[in-house]
C-alpha cells in the first residue's frame, strides 16, 4: 500500500515536470526570433511596456502641471469664471443697476460701494465683475473660431502642399504683414461695434497664425512613418489628415489657444480703450476709457478694472505657461 503511494507521488512529480519542460519548449518555439534576432521584440511585453508608459506619462505630466504658478493660474481662472457665470449672485447690484444713472459720479469708497463709483454713480465693484462674462464672452467663441478654421486651412496646406500650399501661405503672409489691432480696427470700422462682429474681427485675425503654425507641424508628421503606413493600408486623405497626422500636431495649439485667450482679452481692452467697442456692454476697457480723463481724482475709477485686465491675462497666462512644461518632450524625464 505504501509503495502504491510512493510510486504514484513519483508519477505526479515526472509528470509535473515533463510538463513544465514541455511548456519551455513551447515558449521557445514560440519566441525564437526573440531569442536568436536582436532588435525582435515579443507583442504581450511589448504591450505590457506600453502601458506602463502610458501610465507612467500621465503621472509625471499631472506631476508637472502642479507648479506653484501653474495652480495660481487655475485658481485666477477659476474666479474669473465664476464671476463671468454667476456674476448676478456674487455682484452687489444687478447688471441693469450697474449700467444705469445713479447719483454721485466718480464718489470714493463707501459702505454702498466699497471700490467706489464711476461716471454716472455706477458701482465699480459690481462692473468689475460683470467684466468678466464680457471679455470672456468675446475672448472664447473667437480663439476657438481661430483654432478650427486655422487648423483646417494649414492641414490642408501642409498635408497637400504644392500651389495649394503656396496660394494659402501668401494670403497668411498679408494678414500677418500688418498689425492684428489695426486689422481688428479696420473690421470694426466697416462692419460695425456690436460684440458679434468683434468676435467675427477677432477670430478672422487668429485664423492665418493657426493656419501658419500647425502647417509646420503637419510637415514633419505627414512624412513619418506611421502616415506611410496608413496610406498603404487604405486610408483616405482627409482620414490620415484628422485621424493621424493631426493628434500627432495638435500639441503648439493647445499651447497657444491658453496663451491667446489672455492676448485677446488685453487686445478687447485696447479697443475698447481707443472707443472701438460696444459702448453698451460692461467691459474693463470702456471703464478704462471712461475714467481716464479722472485719473487724479477718481484714481479708483480706473485702478480696479486694469487689475481685473492685469490679474485675467495673467491667469491665462501661467496657466499656458505651465501646459508648455508640461508638454515639452525635453521634460519628459523630469
Amino acid at each position: 500500500m505504501k509503495e502504491s503511494y510512493e510510486q504514484e507521488l513519483k508519477f505526479e512529480e515526472v509528470k509535473e515536470k515533463s510538463g513544465i519542460i514541455k511548456n519551455t519548449l513551447l515558449w521557445i518555439l514560440r519566441n525564437i526570433k526573440f531569442l536568436l534576432i536582436p532588435g525582435s521584440r515579443l507583442e504581450e511585453l511589448s504591450q505590457r511596456e506600453f502601458e506602463y508608459e502610458k501610465t507612467i506619462s500621465k503621472r509625471k505630466f499631472i506631476r508637472r502641471l502642479k507648479s506653484f504658478l501653474t495652480i495660481l493660474g487655475i485658481i485666477i481662472i477659476f474666479i474669473i469664471i465664476t464671476f463671468a457665470v454667476h456674476g448676478a449672485w456674487i455682484a452687489p447690484y444687478t447688471k441693469e443697476v450697474a449700467n444705469g444713472v445713479l447719483i454721485g459720479s466718480w464718489d470714493p469708497p463707501s459702505p454702498e460701494h466699497l471700490l467706489g463709483q464711476t461716471k454716472f454713480g455706477r458701482d465699480v465693484l459690481s462692473r468689475a465683475i460683470y467684466g468678466a462674462y464680457s471679455s470672456l464672452t468675446i475672448a472664447l467663441p473667437a480663439i476657438s473660431f481661430s483654432v478650427i478654421m486655422g487648423v483646417i486651412v494649414g492641414m490642408i496646406s501642409g498635408y497637400y502642399g504644392g500651389w495649394i500650399d503656396t496660394l494659402i501661405m501668401r494670403i497668411t503672409d498679408v494678414f500677418l504683414a500688418f498689425p492684428g489691432l489695426i486689422l481688428a480696427l479696420v473690421f470694426i470700422a466697416i462692419w460695425g461695434q456690436r460684440m458679434e462682429y468683434i468676435m467675427l474681427a477677432f477670430g478672422i485675425l487668429g485664423v492665418p497664425y493657426y493656419a501658419r503654425l500647425i502647417r509646420g507641424s503637419v510637415l514633419q508628421a505627414r512624412e513619418l512613418p506611421y502616415v506611410e503606413a496608413a496610406r498603404v493600408s487604405g486610408s483616405g486623405n482627409w482620414r490620415l489628415m484628422f485621424r493621424h497626422v493631426l493628434p500627432n500636431c495638435i500639441q503648439p495649439i493647445i499651447i497657444s489657444f491658453t496663451f491667446d485667450i489672455g492676448g485677446i482679452i488685453l487686445s478687447l481692452a485696447g479697443l475698447s480703450f481707443l472707443g472701438y467697442s460696444d459702448m453698451t456692454l460692461i467691459e474693463w476697457g470702456n471703464d478704462i476709457s471712461v475714467a481716464r480723463l479722472h485719473l487724479i481724482d477718481a484714481p479708483w475709477s480706473m485702478f480696479w478694472p486694469g487689475i481685473m485686465i492685469l490679474v485675467t491675462v495673467l491667469g491665462f497666462m501661467l496657466v499656458g505657461d505651465g501646459l508648455r512644461d508640461a508638454l515639452d518632450p525635453r521634460m519628459k524625464n523630469l
